[in-house]
């Protein structure tokens, strides 16, 4: 049987010299190597790929090992298989290497991802390094064929599985580091050694671009990326988003243009650095990481203004709190609030606000305030949204008022917007500061708005009570201090009408609401005595469901529908006590002789 296998071999030997290798040779070389492979005798397929009189065998028909070999490995780690893969991966055909190798990474098992990225990256990598100046295309395949992989992998929510790394991104994060490397630092090598580029070092630097790019929105989008002070307990993960921003000016690709300028929708660039969403999440992820981390912004130019990065990075923001996912609003919360931070008092201009981001962010913010179920998100979230509005010059500021007056349409939202523009009017009150949107005739549109009931006398006061709390208090403060609006008296006829009408459907609502509530706490009250021993019967009141106007509130018990009623009408005797308070101002102005 020896003799009979030596035969063979020789005749392959032979064969390959001359050309003339059988379809048939190729069968019984595979048959053969496979059952090495099953039998465990891998010892003996490894001495004879290594012989150098087989190599050039090996060289034309080693490659239909390669996939058993590869399952092998992965089901029982053969270091023996691993070494026969490696002589394999240095000695065939480079591209059908490669067709092989991108099939045994397509399609994988959950749970074989990681262990066959970690084991394929290397030998993919010394394959590719054989291809010379046909390597950029089947790089940009690779690399995108294990990306594919990792973004299947679920992403740590927390420093304490990250650390744990169970299903292992984090390692293959740092195996597609290493694997990278040569590639980087052959187009850092020849973008700095040449006068022009050629065609394949281009189409690298964009193949790696490309990876730069998908990286930012997978993983590290997703990801919780906060430096540690230690740099020994740095994540995997930072470490990673370290390496792909410190790879964009490796590979010559200047970060202002990537975030700031548009690029020629050229063939090569079109899914990198257009309006797509997928770039637009990679680019908000590289603002974030260069702005709010500070990574590599040794390597961005000072030279641009402060208002400028923001009018910029308002993109990347705007797309950021447009998702629902906690990891994408703190990171657009963070940007926001580090552009803004920069910007002086009182610059921005009103002609920031017809663009469409400056219009969007505020109504994303408005939807974290008042629909976010993330307590920290909502806290941070009005920070930057009074941080915004401090930063809004006088005229952007009350345009800005009447258009969120206009789009809110939540109560607690326009109480706030009221709060601030009573504080932007005491503050054109005083000396110096005086600006012609807040006490000239400009401000009477801005009071229209305000001091209105949209709803008419079926406005719910309950529902409404932020914006008309804040309403009657401002209503007070102009009313009080008429003297100090100088050279504007001709705001008051109108001030004193719009008062009269507002005042004239207040009482109507507090009226009808009032005799509403009223109304359901005697119904209650003649319920609970009815109910009073069954409820005690049952040891506990049953769950109903309340309705407001004709809404639902929410599921409560008996007992807590009751104390909403209640609060309802101390909330009416609240308002209808600064409405007396507003007709006391008046009327002693008259008295006085000091109304205008």
């Amino acid at each position: 049987m020896a003799d009979q296998l030596q035969d063979v071999i020789q005749r392959w030997r032979k064969a390959v010299v001359e050309g003339g290798l059988r379809p048939e040779d190729q069968e019984l070389f595979q048959n053969a190597g496979l059952t090495c492979i099953k039998q465990g005798d891998t010892s003996k397929l490894l001495d004879f790929i290594q012989d150098e009189k087989n190599q050039g065998i090996v060289e034309s028909m080693g490659c239909g090992l390669l996939a058993p070999l590869v399952a092998e490995v992965l089901r029982n780690n053969s270091l023996t298989c691993h070494a026969v893969i490696t002589h394999l991966a240095k000695t065939c055909s480079p591209t059908e290497l490669m067709l092989i190798l991108l099939g045994q990474v397509d399609d994988l098992h959950p749970d074989l991802i990681v262990v066959t990225i970690k084991l394929m990256a290397p030998h993919l990598q010394t394959v590719l390094l054989r291809l010379g100046e046909q390597k950029a295309p089947w790089v940009g395949l690779t690399l995108v064929a294990l990306q594919k992989q990792v973004s299947r992998l679920p992403v740590p929510y927390t420093k304490e599985q990250e650390a744990e790394d169970t299903h292992g991104l984090c390692s293959c994060c740092s195996a597609l580091v290493r694997f990278v490397e040569p590639f980087v630092e052959e187009v850092k090598r020849t973008c700095s050694g040449r006068d022009g580029d050629t065609a394949s070092d281009n189409q690298l630097k964009t193949e790696l671009l490309k990876f730069c790019m998908g990286s930012l929105r997978e993983p590290l989008l997703q990801a919780q990326l906060d430096q540690s002070i230690d740099i020994n307990q740095q994540s995997q993960l930072w470490h990673f988003a370290k390496v792909i921003l410190a790879m964009l000016p490796a590979i010559h690709e200047p970060l202002p243009r990537l975030l700031f300028y548009k690029a020629l929708k050229t063939k090569e660039e079109s899914d990198l650095q257009t309006d797509s969403v997928k770039a637009l999440e990679s680019r908000a992820c590289l603002a974030y990481l260069l702005f709010v981390q500070l990574i590599t912004i040794e390597n961005f130019p000072m030279v641009f203004s402060p208002v400028f990065v923001l009018q910029c990075n308002m993109e990347y923001i705007d797309i950021l709190l447009s998702r629902k996912d906690e990891s994408f609003l703190l990171k657009g919360l963070e940007l926001y609030t580090t552009c803004l931070e920069k910007v002086e008092n009182n610059s921005l201009q009103v002609e920031l606000l017809d663009l469409k981001s400056f219009y969007r962010v505020p109504q994303h913010m408005v939807q974290i305030l008042t629909v976010c179920p993330i307590q920290h998100l909502r806290r941070k979230a009005i920070k930057v949204f009074q941080l915004y509005i401090d930063k809004l010059g006088p005229e952007a500021k009350h345009i800005f008022f009447r258009c969120m007056m206009k789009t809110s349409r939540h109560a607690g939202v326009e109480g706030y917007i009221i709060k601030n523009i009573k504080n932007q009017i005491a503050l054109s009150l005083k000396s110096g500061r005086e600006s012609e949107w807040f006490v000239g005739i400009q401000v009477v549109p801005l009071l229209r708005q305000v001091l209105c009931f949209p709803r008419g006398p079926e406005t719910d006061l309950l529902h409404s009570m932020d914006r008309v709390m804040e309403s009657l208090n401002l209503l007070r403060y102009l009313l009080m201090r008429d003297k100090d609006w100088p050279l504007t008296s001709g705001i008051w006829p109108e001030l004193c009408k719009i008062k009269e009408d507002y005042l004239k459907v207040l009482r109507v609502c507090l009226a009808l609401s009032r005799a509403y509530y009223a109304g359901e706490v005697k119904t209650m009250r003649e319920d609970r005595k009815a109910q009073a021993q069954e409820a005690r019967d049952a040891r506990g009141a049953p769950v109903q469901t309340m309705r407001v106007k004709e809404e639902k509130v929410s599921d409560m018990t008996p007992e807590m529908q009751y104390q909403v009623l209640q609060c309802a009408l101390v909330t009416f005797d609240l308002m209808e006590s600064l409405v007396v308070h507003i007709e006391e101002i008046c009327e002693e102005k008259v008295k006085t002789g000091t109304a205008v």
